[in-house]
């Protein structure tokens, strides 16, 4: 089911398949969330929960019992339910089932706030531990944003630009898509990153942790309308588009919790900032997008 907002000038819609936020549009009609395509990325905005990448050989053990989960979990192929829904808000829910159980096996309440703001919106996680003992869980964004914006421009004519300079390397994903030692020095002293495709056909993904910027904007390099994230709390962000595709989009993720790391144990407590709940405990994480410039 499709549900529409309003705020303002701009537009929006979430849907309950997968829980996300698929349309976001400024009072000019400019569409700023990727449509999705066969030929590229069929997602547009997906929720990663309750892991985030791939996992070793398909699998995850919790105390040493192995369950088959697919890349970035369950929650963006669930049917979400409408908890609260506003003219400018939608919270979306989506518990355990026995569905769930086979793949994680965890009581769990999972709440997706969309909320439009005067100059943008933000998603808020909220998870819930009903069970009676500690829950254990990965959660990301994948939000992905069309790059270029306007009828004219290149993918290679934006940038990704940082509150702060950063010296920072990605690490380099392996050819399964697990988290490998290999770096590469993508911000050497400098707070912006040119666009252009053949680094993702040869990286894939950029991915950082623990950046001293909580902020990232996404703009033309001659100036205009963009889009800037606060990923405040998470730990890593991640940047991808679809490699050897030409793609028009960017995806901007914020992520507590990353892909299978080579040569881990495989339990997903020993998983790189998994969250620990105690029974009755909650997690509240947030990313906010805001339009910025002309």
């Amino acid at each position: 089911m499709r549900i529409e907002l309003r705020r303002g000038g701009y537009a929006a819609a979430a849907d309950t398949k997968g829980g996300e936020l698929v349309s976001f549009r400024d009072e000019q009609g400019t569409e700023y969330i990727w449509g999705g395509s066969p030929s590229s990325w069929t997602g547009q905005n997906p929720h990663l929960f309750p892991v985030v990448g791939s996992l070793a050989d398909g699998r995850v053990a919790v105390n040493g019992k192995h369950y088959e989960m697919a890349r970035h979990g369950f929650a963006r192929q669930s049917e979400f339910t409408v908890a609260e829904q506003g003219a400018d808000y939608a919270v979306l829910e989506l518990r355990d089932s026995p569905e769930t159980l086979a793949q994680y096996p965890f009581p769990f309440l999972l709440r997706v706030r969309h909320q439009l703001t005067d100059n943008g919106f933000y998603t808020q996680f909220e998870v819930k531990n009903p069970g009676p003992g500690e829950l254990l869980f990965c959660v990301g964004g994948h939000t992905g944003v069309n790059c270029p914006l306007r009828a004219g421009e290149r993918f290679e004519d934006y940038r990704l630009v940082f509150e702060q300079e950063e010296d920072a390397w990605s690490i380099v994903p392996s050819a399964q898509g697990y988290m490998s030692a290999k770096r590469e020095h993508i911000l050497d002293r400098t707070d912006t990153i040119a666009l252009d495709h053949a680094v993702f056909d040869r990286l894939d993904t950029i991915i950082f942790e623990g950046l001293k910027s909580k902020q990232v904007t996404l703009r033309h390099k001659d100036g205009g309308r963009g889009v800037r994230m606060d990923f405040g709390e998470f730990p890593i962000v991640a940047f991808w588009t679809m490699s050897n595709a030409n793609a028009p989009y960017i995806c901007l993720e914020p992520w507590h919790g990353c892909a299978a790391v080579e040569g881990e144990s495989g339990e997903l407590a020993d998983k790189p900032h998994v969250i620990r709940l105690a029974p009755g405990g909650e997690k509240v994480l947030r990313y906010n997008v805001e339009v910025c410039g002309e």
